[in-house]
């Protein structure tokens, strides 16, 4: 078959994804990349007792829902799956020990899990706060800032398994007493660069703040307090820093507790380098994504593909754990042991886009949820015919799920209509009789670069502009317009090239006096929604979302510190479990916005072949800003989109 794939898409497909000989020349194409996935992923049900002409048919399946776009999995396994390293996770999280031993072992597996191509999290919360006196030598710690530091030069020295390099998460919890030099330690914007940092703020915090008080900093060795602070003067910091530079983010760790499926096992401290998915130490995140955009068929939403997609997706999801080549016994094991995978999407503006609703309005935040219950419940119902066939998750006894009534509980109230109280009642009842295969089954990553070879926007962001315009080398300016957009332009009589030169001058109709209301409250983007119906958006998504979702809250440059802190507050009481923003060049090493004098682009050079996968220049999959940095998780400076390359 003839793949539908963009330029963009084939030339990243080319440069980290597909195999190569060692002289750097490509072996496949991609149409033998997902043939190789898909019969890689498909041997999975080998081991559940399927026969070699079932196990083809299901890689026949999972080779058409990627040839046709519908589904990707995430980076790692469409570079590893069926390849000697056959690392097919994107994130893990390690736990950090309040011993020397302790946390030099854990970056020995660091280096080891950055070596596979994954990237880890930590928290840092149970070090010793700087100063404590260390009883073996008299001497004193040198706290959880000093230790990153440690972290990140050990990221910087590790070539991650020549396609990607190291990203981390390190958090720290507002009541460590070190609380105030974590906030600041990426002030600089360059300090600790193989890092995004963010603080996990607890419910007391948050009422300590409502209530105008101080609030308890606790010393992890022993528990005693150690001092107060003033949760405002914390709290205002916290804003001040996001402003500055969009760093350090902000998780609600208490409501991501909530919905710890095996509290049983331990509390979530962390998340993996994007913030959504909390996991537990040693677990993984095996996730995939749906393009919405193409669940759209003659402007309605096409429910019985969708449906199967969800199916054939939780399928494959579940397959990448039994097949995957762990870095660590430890992971393996926990992995193994809850089974937890992350389906989420992508295309969310496509979707919007070709139905012609506003994300900026309330029928768009009810058609997130509506979108977001249903595969919430095809995701379920799947992993309950899993569990049926192979065998529960092993912590499934003590799990929230077990003797509960969990869903039909959870969704009494919080329900979009879309998937009825009887229907969540008897998944409730099935669930009691045969398990669940998986401890999480939904997520909503940020996906970069997939959503770059699928052709669609990015997780459920907004566009950050509909047109740009470029110079290329004999000074001819090419515009790149949105095709959705394009296609809308030309049947409603609206395209010209003169239109669509004004448009590029910073992406967006809003402030076009020629173009009608109703085409620009359809095609908004990111800097015309404002930050309330950012985070409405996200809320939907989350009510039904297992894990968390990565969404970034965009400003224009002129927003005050007060428009960050009533974010953080409206996220906070929409029951979100983390939130990212970014202020438009709030980053002093940004390198272009849609306003500045555009310089001619050179003709590339033919590609050298770089085997230790260290990439000069970075494309922002959402709004095309080169980024020359090395690899891994980013924020970019642009547009505020936060992803891995």
């Amino acid at each position: 078959m003839t793949l539908n794939l963009t330029e963009n898409s084939i030339r990243v497909l080319e440069k980290r994804y597909l195999k190569r000989d060692k002289n750097g020349v490509c072996t496949e194409t991609p149409e033998d990349m997902f043939k190789r996935v898909a019969e890689t992923i498909a041997q999975g049900d080998l081991s559940y007792g399927k026969s070699p002409d079932e196990v083809k048919k299901l890689s026949d399946a999972f080779y058409a829902a990627m040839t046709n776009l519908y589904f990707m999995p995430n980076s790692p396994t469409l570079m590893n799956a069926g390849r000697e390293l056959g690392q097919l996770a994107a994130c893990f999280v390690l736990p950090v020990e309040d011993t020397l031993e302790g946390i030099f072992e854990t970056i020995k597996n660091t280096a080891l899990i950055h070596q596979s191509g994954g990237g880890t999290g930590f928290s840092f919360s149970r070090l010793r706060p700087k100063n404590s006196v260390v009883r073996s030598t008299m001497g004193v710690s040198s706290g959880p800032v000093s230790f990153m530091n440690v972290f990140n030069a050990a990221t910087e020295a590790v070539k991650q398994g020549g396609t990607r390099r190291g990203a981390n998460m390190g958090i720290l919890r507002v009541d460590h007493p070190d609380i105030l030099e974590f906030i600041d330690c990426k002030s600089d914007n360059t300090s600790l660069n193989n890092f995004n940092i963010s603080v996990a703020l607890t419910d007391k915090f948050m009422e300590a703040y409502f209530n105008n008080e101080d609030y308890d900093l606790i010393n992890p060795q022993d528990g005693s307090i150690h001092h107060k602070l003033s949760a405002k003067f914390v709290f205002d910091k916290i804003v001040d820093r996001a402003w500055s530079n969009g760093e350090p983010g902000i998780i609600f760790i208490d409501r991501m507790n909530e919905d710890n499926p095996t509290p049983q096992i331990g509390q979530i401290e962390s998340t993996n380098p994007c913030g959504e998915v909390p996991l537990l130490p040693y677990e993984a995140c095996n996730l995939g994504s749906i393009n919405l955009g193409l669940m759209v068929q003659d402007k309605k939403i096409n429910w019985s593909l969708l449906e199967n997609t969800v199916k054939l997706a939780i399928h494959f999801l579940d397959n990448v754990i039994d097949i995957n080549h762990y870095p660590l016994s430890q992971i393996e094991k926990m992995v193994k042991s809850n089974r937890k995978i992350g389906l989420g999407i992508m295309g969310w503006a496509d979707m919007l886009m070709k139905l012609e609703i506003s994300y900026s309005s309330q029928d768009g935040v009810n058609l997130a949820g509506q979108v977001m219950e249903f595969i919430d419940y095809v995701s379920k119902r799947e992993s309950v015919k899993l569990s049926q066939e192979r065998g529960r998750f092993a912590n499934f006894s003590g799990s929230i799920y077990e003797g509960k009534n969990y869903f039909s509980s959870k969704y009494k109230e919080n329900s979009f209509g879309k998937i009825s109280l009887e229907q969540w009642s008897e998944l409730d009842s099935q669930v009691e009789k045969y398990g669940l295969r998986n401890a999480t089954t939904t997520c909503i990553a940020p996906t970069g670069t997939i959503s770059m070879i699928a052709g669609a926007s990015c997780g459920i962001e907004p566009l950050f502009g509909l047109v740009f315009s470029r110079l290329i080398l004999d000074n001819t300016e090419m515009l790149e317009i949105n095709p959705i957009f394009k296609n809308y332009m030309i049947t409603n009589g609206l395209y010209g090239e003169d239109l669509m030169k004004e448009i590029s001058k910073d992406g967006s109709v809003a402030h076009v006096l020629s173009v009608d209301t109703h085409t620009k409250e359809v095609f908004v983007t990111a800097h015309d929604i404002t930050p309330y119906w950012h985070v409405k958006m996200q809320a939907a998504f989350q009510m039904h979302t297992d894990n968390a979702v990565s969404k970034t809250v965009n400003f224009v440059e002129s927003a005050t510190r007060e428009d960050i802190k009533e974010t953080y507050i409206l996220a906070y009481k929409n029951k979100l479990k983390g939130i990212t923003v970014y202020r438009n060049n709030s980053r002093s090493f940004q390198p272009m916005n849609l306003q500045e004098q555009k310089q001619p682009e050179q003709q590339p050079e033919a590609e050298e072949y770089n085997p230790t996968g260290e990439i000069k220049e970075v494309k922002c999959p959402e709004c095309g800003t080169s980024i020359h940095m090395a690899e891994g998780c980013f924020i970019c400076p642009n547009c505020g989109y936060s992803g891995c390359s």
